[in-house]
C-alpha cells in the first residue's frame, strides 16, 4: 500500500453535528474552509463561559479569536437575539449567511460572510476590539480543551464523559 493511500484512508472523519439545518451545515463547512485558507483553526458549536454556544470559533496564528454566527434564513436571524452575548469572547464577530438571505437585514457594523458548502467570501470585514489579556487566556484555554476533547473523541468514540456516551 502506498504512503498516500495509507494516509488518506486513516484520516478521521467527524460525524455530522445534527443540530443545524442542511443550509446552516453547508454555511458552516464553507466558513471553516475559508478560515482554514486564512491560516485559522476552527471549532464548531463552541461553548462559551456565559453558557452560550457560538456557531464557529476561529483562532488565528497571532492568537486573535473570531466568532462566526450562522444565520440560515431571515426567520433564523429575527428569532435569535443572543448574538450580542458572544462579542465579549472574541476580537472579531461575523455573521455568515447563504446568498439567499438578504444582507440588508444584518447589522451594518458587524462583519459579513456569504457562504455555501464549497467555500465562503468576506463581504464586510469585522471591526477588531481586542480582548483583555485574562479573557483571551481563558477563551484560548477553553479552545485548546475543546480541540483536545474532539481529538480524543475521534480516537476513542466510546469514551464516557460525565456519565454520557
Amino acid at each position: 500500500m502506498s504512503d498516500s493511500l495509507a494516509r488518506s484512508s486513516s484520516q478521521p472523519v467527524l460525524p455530522p453535528d445534527g443540530r443545524q439545518s442542511l443550509v446552516a451545515a453547508g454555511v458552516q463547512r464553507g466558513v471553516r474552509r475559508l478560515f482554514a485558507q486564512l491560516g485559522h483553526v476552527t471549532i464548531p458549536e463552541f461553548s462559551l463561559a456565559n453558557g452560550r454556544r457560538a456557531d464557529i470559533m476561529a483562532l488565528a496564528p497571532d492568537g486573535a479569536l473570531t466568532i462566526i454566527e450562522i444565520k440560515s434564513s431571515v426567520a433564523d436571524f429575527r428569532a435569535d437575539r443572543k448574538w450580542p452575548d458572544y462579542e465579549d469572547f472574541c476580537d472579531r464577530f461575523y455573521f455568515a449567511v447563504p446568498e439567499t438571505v438578504p444582507f440588508d437585514i444584518l447589522p451594518e457594523d458587524r462583519g459579513l460572510i456569504v457562504a455555501d458548502s464549497f467555500g465562503a467570501a468576506i463581504l464586510r470585514d469585522a471591526r477588531r476590539h481586542a480582548l483583555a489579556g485574562a479573557r483571551r487566556k481563558a477563551v484560548t484555554l477553553r479552545f485548546a480543551q475543546a480541540a483536545a476533547l474532539a481529538l480524543h473523541t475521534l480516537a476513542d468514540p466510546d469514551v464516557i464523559y460525565d456519565g454520557r456516551l
